[in-house]
């Protein structure tokens, strides 16, 4: 167990005993995870968060969410970048088309490696030819393919896109579940995709969406020093409340894909300019 310098704090002993019982020899992926959300506030800074972290280094992140000490300038400075993309882009929201939770499934999982853009060209007729989660599972696997062949990796697609509707059926009744948990464990569905489908389909805050342009602009302006996506997200969840986490995430999307480019960025015309660090970017 962790000793708390202070231990007849009901708080910390509290925690103390949490982590005594987290300690023992079980599976940690789904409640550790479950435990971490809780504990965020609790143990974001301060000895209980040095403590944690102590405790928490041997274990991987897919096990756990790892909880960032954040100081209060780099707070401050996430609220001055928050603040500033929402002037700007007030009404950022996901540009997938869609109208309802299955549809932003399928649609979440055609748009990897291709354009949002391309994706709502053919998801129309797609979802008019597959209406529900069976539609899907029991659909001849070189028509789905052929349907969705123009976003690119379309074998791969179908077949995820397949395994998922039969896991539906067989697990949900053919419905999209409201938990993080469930999602991943549906073929085709990582994290990326469970949080834009718990966010934009059911209003969730389950994390944070990081997509290529979140990499790239949380990065340049110093938000995080991590390339891998779970840890990105972990440091931008230390860093604003999670009230803001669906929309923040649509208006960092937008700023990417409409100044701060990855080959050029727009940076005389950026909201961000007068505090952006600009790290990484070419002179």
């Amino acid at each position: 167990m962790i000793r708390f310098a202070a231990s007849e704090n009901k708080e910390k002993s509290d925690f103390s005993f949490l982590i005594s019982i987290i300690r023992t020899p079980v599976r940690l992926d789904h409640f550790f995870r479950k435990v971490c959300h809780v504990l965020t506030a609790l143990i974001s800074s301060g000895e209980n968060g040095r403590a944690f972290r102590r405790f928490a280094s041997p274990f991987p992140f897919s096990a756990y969410s790892v909880v960032m000490t954040v100081t209060t300038d780099a707070k401050r400075f996430a609220g001055k970048v928050s603040r500033l993309l929402r002037k700007h882009y007030p009404d950022a929201k996901c540009s997938l088309d869609f109208r309802s939770p299955l549809e932003l499934v399928v649609a979440t999982i055609l748009s990897a490696q291709c354009t949002d853009e391309r994706v709502n060209k053919v998801t129309p007729a797609l979802f008019k030819q597959y209406p529900t989660a069976k539609a899907y599972a029991v659909a001849p696997i070189a028509d789905l393919e052929k349907a969705i062949q123009s976003t690119g990796f379309f074998r791969n697609k179908a077949k995820n896109i397949q395994g998922c509707c039969r896991l539906l059926v067989e697990r949900h009744g053919g419905k999209i579940p409201q938990d993080l948990e469930s999602l991943v464990e549906l073929p085709g569905v990582g994290r990326k995709t469970a949080n834009v489908v718990l966010g934009n389909a059911y209003e969730i805050a389950s994390g944070f969406v990081v997509d290529t342009h979140v990499t790239r602009i949380s990065r340049r302006l110093g938000l995080t020093k991590q390339k891998d996506a779970e840890k990105i997200e972990r440091d931008l969840i230390a860093l604003f409340p999670k009230k803001e986490w669906i929309d923040l995430s649509h208006r960092i999307i937008q700023h990417g894909r409409t100044i701060c480019d990855a080959r050029k960025p727009l940076c005389d015309e950026c909201p961000l300019n007068e505090i952006c660090p600009r790290i990484d970017v070419k002179k």
